[in-house]
């Protein structure tokens, strides 16, 4: 199958690794992936800051990019929640474009949830990792828009030799939530503070998630707390690179 890879921004900004990681794990199960080149952003931040008009031009860009392909793929819950569950909002207006967006939302998924539910985890191999105990945020919009919260675990316990800790609440948010953490940064601050001291309760060596503005936003708040717990994609972990590793 031909699976289109939605890099993300973050992604191809700040931490390639996870893109890399990701490639790795379809390809070992026999997917051709292709990057468009000319990918840009998925309009999220634009939608949640009220610009609807750049929103929608982002999200037709996005559109056209992506339909060619069998299944899109991205490593991330929070932009794939956009294209799946708000794309028919912008598109509103324009009922061409609202029936492409409803068609493609249908072959678009969150990795895990791909892999898992799509593929089937016999079919991938997985790395090994030198981690033996880590715990698992699930980020907010993958788990309350997309449902992806059995994935990830049952990927990793398929790796062997890796023990999740549950931390107090894993659902709990982080405080990122994209704009929410520019607006609101002492509230914002806050409530990262209290994940990052769920995760250090656990004595985990490393902290594991699924989109990158919360790991970012996590792991600053780590630091600037004087601890060093890794902070990984489970991409990351599930091929066993370390973080930042292309």
């Amino acid at each position: 199958m031909r699976v289109g890879l939605f890099v993300t921004c973050l992604v191809d900004s700040m931490r390639p690794s996870i893109g890399f990681s990701t490639i790795e794990l379809l390809e070992s199960a026999g997917c051709e992936v292709m990057v468009p080149q000319a990918q840009t952003c998925c309009g999220q931040p634009a939608w949640n800051s009220g610009d609807h008009d750049s929103t929608h031009k982002l999200a037709q860009k996005w559109l056209a990019e992506f339909e060619q392909f069998d299944y899109v793929v991205a490593p991330s819950g929070s932009c794939v929640g956009m294209t799946k569950t708000h794309y028919t909002e912008v598109f509103k207006n324009d009922p061409d474009l609202k029936m492409r967006a409803a068609r493609l939302a249908a072959r678009t998924y969150e990795l895990t949830d791909f892999l898992v539910n799509v593929l089937g985890v016999d079919k991938i191999k997985l790395g090994v990792s030198e981690l033996k105990q880590i715990t698992y945020h699930d980020s907010c919009s993958g788990l309350r828009e997309l449902g992806v919260q059995n994935q990830p675990r049952t990927l990793i316990g398929k790796m062997g030799g890796v023990e999740i800790l549950e931390m107090k609440d894993s659902r709990q948010c982080c405080g990122f939530g994209g704009t929410f953490a520019l607006k609101y940064g002492e509230v914002s601050s806050a409530i990262c503070t209290d994940k990052c001291e769920q995760v250090q309760a656990t004595g985990a060596q490393a902290v594991v998630l699924g989109d990158l503005g919360c790991m970012l936003n996590i792991e600053g708040r780590l630091r600037r707390m004087g601890d060093n717990t890794q902070v990984l994609h489970v991409a990351e972990l599930l091929t066993g690179r370390k973080p930042g590793q292309i």
